[in-house]
C-alpha cells in the first residue's frame, strides 16, 4: 500500500507539472506490456547485430510476471529477451541514502528478483550507502541473496569509491559473459574527470569485472570503440565487460538527439519534466517516433552504442509505466 501511495503522489506531481492533456494514454493501452515490447524490440535489434550483447533493464522488476504480482505467471518472452536485472536501493537508499531499506520493501523487490534470477538472469544491485559499516552490510547481504552488488557512496554515480580496498570479490579473471561477473562499477557521471584520458586512466587502474558508464563524456563527445576497448583492461591483467547506460523512459535535453525546437514546442510523445531531474522529460515510450530515436535504424542511440563496441546496454526508467498508471 505504501508503494502504491508513493507512486500516486509522484504521478500527481508530474501531472500538475505537465498538464492533464499531455499525460493522456490511449484507451486500452497495456502500459506494462508496452514497456516489455519496447525492451524486447531493443533486445532483438541488438542481438541481431551482436548475439552476445547483453540487455539489462534497471528497476521496474514487476514486469517479470504477466500480471505484475509477485506470484503471477512469468512473462517468458520478456525474461528471454533480457540477460539480467538492475535494481537500485534494495538494501540501502530506498527512503534515504545510507539508510537501510525497509524490510517490507526489500522483501517485495526480492520476490521478483529471485524469480528472474532463477530463470538465469544475473541480478545487479546498486545500494546507496557511504559509511564503511553499511557498505560491508550491503555487500554481505547481496552476496547471501545471490546478487552482484555495488555500494555507491554518491547517488550521482560520479566517482570510484575508495572503500572497500581491495574491491569486493576482486579477481584477475578475463570476464566475457555476465554470468562470470563478481563485482561491478556504476560510473555514469564523468564530471569529476577533466578529460576522457583521465576517466580512462582512473577506470583501468581498477579491477572491477563490469563497468556501467555513459556513451558520452561530459563535453558531449562519444567514447570511441578504441577507447571502450582500453576500458576493458583491468589493472591486474584481466579483462572486464563494459556496458552503456541508456534511458528509454525519459528524454534528456543534453543528449545528441535533442532538437532546439523542443524547448518551445514539445513533440507529441514528450510529456512533463521530471521535477527531481531538471532537463529530463517523461515520454510516451510506446510512441513509434520515440522508439525510433532509441533503436531500429542506423542513426539510433542503440546503434551508436553498438558501433562503440560496448558489450551491452543498461536500460533505465523501465518503471515509467508507474508514472502513467
Amino acid at each position: 500500500m505504501k508503494k502504491l501511495l508513493y507512486f500516486l503522489i509522484i504521478a500527481s506531481i508530474f501531472t500538475s507539472c505537465g498538464g492533464d492533456e499531455e499525460s493522456l494514454v490511449p484507451e486500452g493501452t497495456d502500459l506494462r506490456q508496452e514497456m516489455r515490447n519496447f525492451v524486447i524490440g531493443i533486445s532483438q535489434s541488438a542481438k541481431a547485430t551482436k548475439a552476445s550483447f547483453v540487455i539489462i533493464p534497471q528497476n521496474g522488476v514487476e514486469l517479470v510476471s504477466s500480471n505484475g504480482e509477485e506470484d503471477g505467471p512469468l512473462n517468458t518472452a520478456y525474461l528471454n529477451a533480457i540477460d539480467g536485472h538492475g535494481q537500485e536501493d534494495l538494501f540501502f537508499g530506498y527512503v534515504n541514502d545510507n539508510q537501510a531499506t525497509p524490510a517490507d520493501d526489500n522483501t517485495y523487490l526480492r520476490a521478483f528478483l529471485d524469480r528472474s534470477n532463477a530463470e538465469g538472469n544475473t541480478i545487479l544491485v546498486t545500494d546507496y550507502c557511504s559509511t564503511p559499516a553499511n557498505m560491508d552490510v550491503s555487500y554481505s547481504q547481496n552476496n547471501t541473496a545471490g546478487y552482484i552488488s555495488f555500494a555507491a557512496d554518491e547517488r550521482e554515480l560520479n566517482q570510484i569509491p575508495v572503500y572497500p580496498s581491495p574491491i569486493y570479490n576482486e579477481n584477475n579473471a578475463t570476464v566475457t559473459s555476465l554470468s562470470q561477473v563478481k563485482n561491478f562499477l556504476y560510473l555514469i557521471n564523468p564530471d569529476n574527470y577533466v578529460s576522457k584520458a583521465a576517466f580512462i586512466s582512473a577506470v583501468i587502474a581498477t579491477n572491477y569485472d563490469l563497468l556501467i558508464m555513459d556513451l558520452f563524456f561530459s563535453d558531449g563527445t562519444e567514447f570511441t570503440s578504441a577507447e571502450i576497448n582500453q576500458l576493458k583492461d583491468k589493472a591486474n591483467g584481466g579483462k572486464r565487460m563494459v556496458i552503456s547506460y541508456m534511458s528509454i523512459g525519459e528524454a534528456e535535453d543534453y543528449r545528441y538527439y535533442w532538437q532546439t525546437s523542443w524547448n518551445t514546442s514539445k513533440p507529441s510523445w514528450m510529456d512533463a519534466v521530471n521535477p527531481d531531474w531538471p532537463g529530463n522529460y517523461k515520454v510516451k515510450y510506446w510512441d513509434q517516433e520515440w522508439q525510433a530515436i532509441i533503436y531500429g535504424n542506423t542513426n539510433s542511440y542503440l546503434q551508436k552504442i553498438l558501433d562503440a563496441d560496448f558489450d551491452g546496454v543498461y536500460l533505465d526508467i523501465i518503471d515509467a509505466f508507474e508514472y502513467y498508471e
